[in-house]
């Protein structure tokens, strides 16, 4: 049985943890993993010195893998659902509204989104499903010209479905479903095509190697401003 052993190494002020894994390989490798994680696979006759070494060497990459993924990870701010509290839709700040009204319904109207409802004890519930039907018309209205786009590099998603995610924006399975963060309804159109074309990217590239940063920069020459902007919203 391969041994799992976890350890960390000091890097100025930041500490790494890492999985280290032995393995019948020639090499040592660095895998820093979406949830921000990091696995270290050996050589079974590996030095530990040496893979240390090796943990220390590439720390700055390491730090900034980490820094990447977690621009994918929502840091949105409790709300609460009660009259006068601000959400976002599209970037923009309303304020919710909450009416007594026999029939259940959430709408836009001018800088507030209006709650009716006879039980208030319900309000999350609905905005949330305001929120998330809203996020499967928008999400397919601005995916569908970059799914376009990205045919003539032979791919296209099998399919596009939105979730309610905790650890990121957006994600690509082996077999070409894209899954979209419903908590990105909240976020400015840019933003949501930023990470539409992340993942679009992926279908082409299945890593974050050079080749698949060249193509998200080609496609979307100002993919850091959004992913800035996306981080600061989220703040």
């Amino acid at each position: 049985m391969i041994p799992r052993n976890e350890h960390k190494i000091q890097f100025g002020s930041k500490e790494i943890v890492f999985e280290l894994l032995y393995q019948e390989r020639k090499s040592l490798g660095i895998t820093v993993h979406p949830d921000r994680s990091v696995t270290v696979r050996a050589p079974l006759d590996a030095p530990f010195e040496r893979v240390l070494e090796l943990v220390r060497k590439r720390a700055p990459w390491i730090l900034k893998q980490q820094s990447y993924f977690l621009s994918f990870e929502p840091l949105t701010p409790e709300r609460k659902y009660v009259s006068g509290e601000t959400h976002l839709y599209l970037g923009q700040q309303y304020r919710l509204k909450i009416f007594d009204a026999p029939l259940n319904k959430v709408k836009l109207k001018g800088g507030f989104i209006e709650v009716h409802t006879h039980n208030k004890s319900i309000t999350k519930e609905l905005v949330l499903d305001w929120y998330k039907k809203h996020a499967e018309l928008k999400f397919r209205e601005i995916a569908d010209p970059w799914i376009v786009r990205f045919k003539k590099y032979g791919v296209e998603p099998s399919q596009i479905l939105i979730k309610q995610m905790d650890m990121r924006w957006g994600s690509c399975t082996p077999k070409g479903k894209i899954i979209l963060n419903t908590e990105l309804i909240k976020a400015p159109k840019g933003c949501i095509e930023y990470v539409i074309v992340h993942e679009l990217c992926h279908l082409v590239h299945h890593n974050h190697s050079a080749a698949f940063f060249e193509l998200q920069t080609k496609e979307m020459v100002d993919w850091v401003k959004w992913k800035e902007r996306l981080e600061k919203v989220f703040a």
